[in-house]
């Protein structure tokens, strides 16, 4: 099923998202979250979801770099459902890249990330997983991760560019964003 996007302004995008009781999880609940997760980032044509950006203030993300698959050929294949996601390390080298985001269309800015990641999870089964990602899988992990703390990547811009882009993110926050997806403002 597919989701309606929230977009910047929306208070759950600000929200220090809550640990997935896991003691209480149903792993089939879980699993149809996910699928309607991936979905609706297809939909949208994105890399990556947080469960904030549909709405739900969890700690749950889904990243696909199979649509990247051309200028990164390392992500062929790469898609990883976490739940209850934690940085347990990362590097000191760093890189910039151009970071967008489905829930502020059409604005983008230049962010720098850690290059490398561990991340401890679990994964649409709740199983427990660590492991170490890179380069472009990293970013697109940590970003999603952003979300889970109610942080948008226009938070880590230069502070010239966030003065560019203010008025178009207060149009988004106001409603005023086109967008190929179904998407939503909640006030």
């Amino acid at each position: 099923m597919i989701l309606p996007i929230y977009l910047y302004g929306s208070p759950v995008l600000r929200e220090h998202a809550a640990d997935v009781d896991l003691s209480k999880a149903d792993k089939a609940q879980v699993q149809q979250f996910f699928n309607d997760m991936h979905e609706t980032m297809q939909h949208a044509d994105g890399c990556g979801l947080a469960a904030p950006q549909v709405g739900v203030s969890e700690r749950m993300l889904i990243v696909d770099g199979n649509e990247l698959v051309e200028n990164y050929p390392e992500l062929k294949g790469f898609v990883r459902k976490m739940v209850n996601p934690v940085v347990v390390d990362e590097s000191e080298e760093i890189s910039e890249y151009s970071e967008g985001c489905l829930s502020i269309p059409g604005v983008d800015a230049d962010i720098k990330r850690p290059k490398r990641i561990t991340v401890h999870y679990f994964d649409e089964n709740l199983e427990e997983k660590e492991e170490t990602f890179d380069n472009f899988a990293a970013r697109m992990i940590q970003h999603e991760l952003d979300h889970l703390d109610g942080v948008m990547f226009t938070d880590k811009a230069a502070p010239i560019r966030r003065k560019i882009i203010a008025k178009r993110l207060n149009n988004i926050s106001h409603g005023l964003a086109r967008t190929s997806y179904k998407a939503k403002v909640d006030k």
